[in-house]
């Protein structure tokens, strides 16, 4: 499994009902986020006369603070931070990851380091919170696939029908959102994700729909997200 470091996150938290506002640096040490591949971790990527690209997912990793505000974006594939889609034609493919865009607000810049192409298998990212003042936060992942169409999201899905995806290149299923809370105070040594739902199928909203039950291969992009304090 591949370990990606992030030597420094500059993280501008604000405080809870106040305009005053800390920073807190995060480095490589003491927590480690690890997302293990599941079987549809790869997917086919059409190219032309029927040739095709073993393709990992799209993925986002950020924090938020335990009232749902967006912290920092911890790791983000570099595809989605760049805008760089293989024979997208200019399309930013927002239904990507539209949870994590509309969270962070959309067209805002990224820290310096925490892109990069997602591992063909999975991965581990390692943080150290530089001071004790987030003890407490929520982590969240967001995964997707281009092209992952299935029954219930089909590429001839019309523009305007709730099971658009983007068109014939657009993203099929749509991406899953993963949540842990994180107690650095309760002595627990490893946090495990759960899967709470999906996110707008065309990206025309930042919200997290509970039903996945017309989710098919999806589902088993990722096996399992842990965040172990080390």
């Amino acid at each position: 499994m591949k370990r990606l470091n992030f030597i420094t996150i500059m993280l501008l938290i604000s405080s809870f009902g106040s305009c005053q506002s800390e920073l807190t640096e995060f480095e490589q040490g003491d927590l480690r986020v690890t997302i293990e591949q599941g079987e549809a971790w790869l997917h086919d990527f059409p190219l032309f006369l029927g040739i095709t690209k073993k393709n990992p997912p799209q993925i986002a990793v950020w924090l938020e603070d335990t009232a749902g505000n967006y912290l920092t974006t911890v790791y983000v594939s570099h595809k989605i931070a760049t805008g760089s889609w293989q024979a997208a034609g200019g399309n930013p493919r927002k239904e990507a990851l539209p949870h994590w865009n509309y969270l962070r607000g959309l067209n805002t810049s990224l820290p310096d380091g925490v892109s990069g192409a997602t591992p063909r298998s999975g991965f581990s990212v390692n943080l150290r919170p530089a001071t004790a003042s987030l003890s407490r936060f929520t982590l969240k992942v967001e995964v997707n696939h281009s092209t992952d169409f299935n029954a219930a999201y089909p590429k001839t899905a019309s523009k305007g029908e709730a099971n658009y995806s983007g068109g014939k290149d657009g993203s099929g299923q749509p991406a899953l959102v993963y949540a842990v809370g994180v107690n650095l105070l309760s002595g627990e040594k490893v946090f495990e994700a759960a899967l709470i739902g999906h996110s707008s199928p065309d990206g025309s909203d930042g919200k997290v729909y509970p039903d996945v039950s017309q989710c098919t291969t999806a589902l088993n992009i990722v096996k399992r997200i842990t965040v172990t304090v080390k």
